[in-house]
């Protein structure tokens, strides 16, 4: 499994089968699909199967969604990254979309921000490329709230699977002058 990013507190790499129980805890839990489309997972198997689709991604694209481990405890608290949109989304298609999930315990702490800015660093730096996106529902506060801290501008809102979504991006060169470029550099 290949490390990509850490950060002061955070190991970002690939999803492992070995993350399954993490997976489940998160993506089993109703109060971390509320925005989702409420459709939490029922069995550890589905955690193998969402895996093994991400791990696909890897191999058909080059990038996916990553673990997250907390570097004190080692433990799983989430994902963090990018997967690349293939289908079309808000009139749009073939873009790399930023994203970012945790357990429940772990909200509040700053780790989505954290993993969010460390990840368009990386996008911008190691994976030379020039912009991201990035989509919220309208009334996630915390998620639309993460996305603007970390220099991310709405551009526009959709409907995705009849619910208000929020649309954003951030190009490079906008990027680099952002006060969130300053932060992750410290």
């Amino acid at each position: 499994m290949q490390v990509h990013i850490e950060t002061k507190r955070l190991i970002i790499r690939d999803l492992c089968v070995e993350d399954a129980k993490g997976i489940f805890k998160l993506d089993s839990d109703p109060k971390v699909h509320n925005f989702l489309g409420k459709k939490p997972i029922k069995t550890l198997g589905e955690a193998v199967e969402i895996i093994e689709f991400i791990n696909q991604q890897y191999v058909e694209n080059g990038v996916g969604r990553w673990a997250v481990i907390e570097k004190e405890t080692g433990r799983f608290i989430g994902w963090s990254g990018f997967k690349f949109i293939t289908s079309s989304i808000n009139g749009r298609t073939n873009y790399y979309d930023l994203g970012y999930r945790f357990i429940r315990e772990f909200w509040g702490r700053g780790f989505a921000s954290e993993s969010a800015q460390a990840c368009l660093n990386h996008g911008f730096n190691k994976m030379n490329q020039e912009m991201f996106f990035a989509m919220a529902d309208k009334n996630n506060l915390a998620s639309n709230k993460i996305l603007e801290k970390i220099g991310m501008s709405k551009i526009d809102e959709f409907q995705y699977e009849a619910v208000p979504h929020n649309f954003y991006q951030i190009n490079k060169n906008n990027w680099k002058n952002s006060t969130a470029v300053k932060n992750i550099l410290q």
